[in-house]
């Protein structure tokens, strides 16, 4: 059977280094989007856009850059 390599990168094992990442992004943004909601309904679409920011980020930076 062949062995998994495990190489090292600066965050860790090389395979969970972007899921850590999305996770720290998700719980800041729901935190941010959370917190400035002014109703229930509005901490709920709260958390549905920090679930996707990523999409909202590349949208805005192709935008910017005029892709």
């Amino acid at each position: 059977m062949k062995k998994k390599s495990k190489e090292k990168t600066s965050c860790g094992v090389k395979e969970n280094c972007g899921g850590f990442l999305y996770c720290l992004g998700f719980i800041g943004a729901a935190v941010y989007n959370v917190s400035v909601a002014t109703g229930f309904w509005n901490g709920v679409w709260g958390v549905i856009k920090a679930l996707v920011w990523p999409a909202f980020l590349v949208y805005n930076m192709m935008q910017l850059l005029g892709v």
